[in-house]
């Protein structure tokens, strides 16, 4: 554990989680029906990864780094009373909507990407109760649907993995082991959940399968053999729900943990499948972005896409008060006091 345990991955995680997110948004914002061969042309047209500058002005951050930062924010501070009200405020400073009971617009990709400290809070093995935990009731403040909630939980376990250091192609049907146990906690707390909860399970194992990582002895995903921008748009629209990859809580771990697997350390090529494709890519790119800087740093990292980003300074300083917390010989867990 003790090679992967080290606070620069924790600022690279935060930072990189808000470089995926700038560059995945300004795809979106745009315009909707961008698809991911258009997106990676115009980037040629730029200079390529390696000539973007991203600052505030042209490549701002989305509402996925704001949730992001108030989760850590809450669970470095302690404060965890403030949780619920600093993510329903920035939440509905942007969407006066919120979360309108038990329906299919609480099952969105937000849960999942505001996620990540959780499992960098919660990382090692003997808290995986804790985690599982508050990875549910946090991203069931915003989303109380469980295709919403369990992506919360998946992108915090898969987070956890990284700085485990499990390998890679583990982490999903390990994910799937752990879902029994969330079930069982939400048991407890939530009313008519059986027929919404089978969802998120039969998608992830169809994707395991699809990728022939499903079974213990897999350890190698098979990718197509043709698997250009076009290609790819068109499988992360099957995964989804909606015909639009990345939009639920399902599918925007799912897309940032297949390209992870295709793309190893190259930043450019997990760009390019998480960042850049014709659905949700501010999510996905902040999900892939976030675990990429846990498990490879700031080493192969433009730059430019870094130094001048939107509340740089805030997410270095969030990233070591994580680091620091999730350390500790001693501490006061705030969820069990």
């Amino acid at each position: 554990i003790g090679g992967y345990l080290k606070m620069d991955k924790f600022k690279a995680a935060l930072l990189l989680g808000g470089v995926g997110d700038a560059l995945g948004y300004r795809n979106i914002s745009r315009e909707n029906s961008v698809l991911g061969p258009k997106i990676q042309e115009e980037l040629k047209e730029l200079g390529g990864l390696d000539k973007l500058v991203l600052s505030a002005e042209k490549w701002p951050v989305s509402d996925n780094t704001f949730m992001h930062v108030a989760t850590a924010e809450a669970l470095t501070t302690g404060k965890v009373g403030i949780i619920q009200c600093r993510l329903v405020r920035k939440k509905r400073g942007k969407n006066s909507q919120g979360d309108i009971g038990f329906l299919e617009i609480s099952s969105g990709f937000g849960a999942a990407t505001k996620a990540m400290s959780i499992g960098m809070r919660y990382w090692k093995p003997e808290r995986l109760e804790t985690l599982i935990e508050v990875s549910i009731e946090c991203g069931r403040m915003t989303h109380n649907h469980p295709t919403g909630f369990l992506g919360s939980l998946c992108t915090a376990l898969f987070v956890s993995y990284a700085i485990q250091g499990k390998p890679l192609v583990q982490w999903g049907r390990d994910m799937m082991k752990v879902v029994p146990m969330a079930e069982e906690f939400c048991k407890k707390t939530i009313r008519h959940m059986a027929e919404h909860w089978f969802y998120f399970e039969a998608k992830w194992q169809f994707y395991l399968e699809e990728r022939k990582i499903a079974e213990d002895q897999d350890n190698k995903p098979t990718f197509p053999d043709h698997y250009d921008a076009e290609e790819r748009d068109k499988t992360y629209r099957k995964w989804s729900s909606e015909g639009r990859g990345g939009r639920r809580g399902h599918d925007a771990p799912m897309i940032a943990y297949d390209a992870l697997l295709g793309a190893g350390d190259n930043w450019a090529e997990l760009c390019n499948r998480a960042m850049f494709h014709g659905g949700e890519s501010a999510a996905t790119g902040s999900i892939a972005g976030c675990i990429y800087g846990l498990l490879y740093g700031l080493n192969n990292i433009p730059k430019g896409l870094y130094q001048d980003l939107e509340h740089k300074e805030k997410l270095e300083n969030l990233g070591e008060a994580l680091y620091r917390i999730s350390t500790e010989e001693k501490f006061i867990d705030p969820f069990l006091v």
